[in-house]
């Protein structure tokens, strides 16, 4: 293939390298120029234009792409109709893609005109879903070219397949603590249920015994009826020795355990046995959450019955450092020193639009300012470390109405925004010291210091209290202790919204603190108003 400047009337029968448009006359990159074309551009004043011009033994690229896709692709992976010298494989049906990495280097390795790139090895892929890509770089190849790629395909076996999804019954076994709330093992069931949905798989069997190594080890026992193909064991305290409560259930009922700890973060804590020919997952903490942990590698290729042993957890380190999550254990230092410092965040800053005209935080309730109730609150509990008020619509008089307490403000600009800007603001004006946030709303008058001591000594990330909040009568409220673990999801919230959907995906991380009505309570409107001020 020459690649080039020509003229005109010489590209006719080439491939066009770049679009050229001239007077109304387009011809699009890559389309094979015509006599027509050349006529049309040679009239609108255009002489030459750079083309590819195949030899007789150049295979254009759009057939190559299909041809060396074709080469390289296995099982349950269908090559789709080729286009601008790219081929893409589908998966046919829902699994794991298996890739030859090997084979997939020494292909990319035979000229830098071919590229071949897959989603990761062991990528969970839908059924129909994009697994990898073939693009040929110039417009054509020599035929001894693509032969090779052919071959170097071929030559190990496919280098891109799909194991699909095999195992369809999985039993759950929840050990229980005193502490752990029910609402914790439902969530976590109901998420495991969704980890099982797109392998076509579903919970069969599902026992929740005390954290002993023989009420385990009978619930074990007694799955079999269920003829389970997977098992799964959540411990109510992590699997830290081989010694502890899940492996000695499995070794009690003759089953083995395979390994116990893995390379990968979050995750670090799973183990793997095996009762008979059913294969026994101790899931690690981190698996109650939905998001990608080290759990997640192992289950898929347990659902589609692909090796999974020892060894292949072992060599799991690379790119096993997953992204932080909530659930990562803290530091030793920090845990010793249990929750760590907490600081009061009061939002102050919104417009009460709700409120038909006043600043709410300004109306005079029992003597003075209704912000100043929730900030002497926060004060008189001697638990934060400090105060900052965050304010924007009316600074000047909120601040004035704060005049003498000894709280620091951070201005949110921002504050016509939403709720979120002003919590941004609230995370940002905090020390790096801080290792936790109290969120408190400065329309919330009957918030009691006491409580707010009990919210402080409840936060242990340590034992996995990441979060803590009030509730009463199994209805949550405010204030809102958050540890420093999430405040990189809540400065990303946007609108007017607070952090509290971000809860939803860390229900186990959260402990929840009785507390009186005064935690349902906030004044939003001149209806609450008044309700509160006929109170007094």
């Amino acid at each position: 293939m020459r690649f080039g400047s020509v003229p005109v009337a010489r590209a006719v029968g080439s491939v066009a390298a770049h679009a050229v448009r001239a007077d109304g006359v387009t011809i699009r990159k890559g389309a094979v120029v015509t006599l027509a074309d050349a006529a049309a551009l040679a009239r609108a004043g255009v002489s030459e234009m750079v083309v590819a011009e195949l030899a007789p033994d150049d295979v254009p690229e759009n057939e190559a792409a299909h041809r060396i896709a074709t080469a390289l692709a296995g099982s349950g992976v269908r090559v789709d109709r080729p286009f601008t010298g790219r081929a893409n494989l589908f998966a046919d049906e829902a699994g794991l893609l298996l890739v030859d990495r090997a084979g997939v280097d020494a292909l990319n390795a035979i000229t830098e005109d071919v590229t071949f790139a897959t989603l990761p090895e062991h990528a969970a892929v839908a059924r129909d879903a994009m697994a990898a890509t073939v693009k040929i770089i110039p417009f054509a190849l020599p035929e001894a070219t693509v032969a090779a790629a052919e071959a170097a395909a071929r030559a190990s076996g496919p280098l891109v397949r799909i194991a699909p999804y095999r195992v369809t019954r999985v039993a759950a076994v929840s050990t229980l603590l005193p502490g752990l709330a029910t609402k914790v093992v439902d969530k976590t069931i109901a998420t495991l249920e969704r980890r099982l949905a797109p392998a076509g798989a579903r919970v069969v069997g599902e026992l929740r015994v005390p954290h002993d190594a023989d009420a385990l080890a009978r619930a074990l026992v007694s799955l079999a009826p269920a003829d389970p193909e997977l098992i799964v064991v959540f411990g109510a305290s992590a699997i830290t020795d081989r010694r502890d409560v899940v492996p000695m259930a499995i070794e009690a009922v003759g089953g083995s355990v395979e390994r116990l700890g893995m390379p990968v973060d979050p995750g670090n804590l799973l183990l793997l046995g095996r009762i008979g020919n059913v294969p026994v997952v101790g899931a690690p903490g981190c698996a109650r959450s939905p998001k990608e942990n080290g759990f997640d590698w192992v289950l898929g290729r347990l659902l589609a019955r692909t090796p999974v042993s020892g060894a292949e957890i072992a060599g799991m380190g690379v790119g096993g450092l997953l992204m932080e999550i909530v659930s990562r254990p803290q530091l030793r230092a920090e845990a010793e020193e249990g929750g760590g410092r907490v600081a009061g965040v009061v939002l102050a800053a919104g417009r009460s639009s709700r409120m038909e005209g006043p600043n709410k935080l300004l109306e005079i309730v029992e003597g003075r300012p209704l912000v100043r109730h929730a900030v002497e609150a926060a004060l008189a509990s001697k638990a934060l470390s400090e105060v900052v008020v965050v304010v924007g619509h009316q600074a000047d008089r909120v601040e004035a109405a704060l005049a003498g307490l000894p709280v620091r403000f951070a201005a949110n600009p921002a504050f016509g925004d939403g709720l979120s800007t002003s919590l941004r603001a609230g995370l940002v004006a905090l020390d790096r010291s801080v290792d936790g946030a109290l969120v408190m709303l400065g329309d919330m008058p009957r918030i009691d210091p006491g409580l707010i001591g009990k919210l402080v000594a409840a936060f242990d990330p340590s034992s996995g209290a990441h979060a803590v909040l009030p509730t009463r009568d199994g209805k949550r409220g405010n204030p809102v202790l958050w540890g420093r673990r999430f405040f990189a999801e809540l400065m990303a919230v946007e609108g007017d919204v607070g952090g509290r959907h971000v809860l939803g995906a860390y229900a186990e991380f959260v402990r929840e603190v009785e507390a009186d009505a005064g935690v349902l309570f906030d004044v939003d409107t001149p209806e609450a108003l008044r309700a509160l001020r006929a109170g007094e």
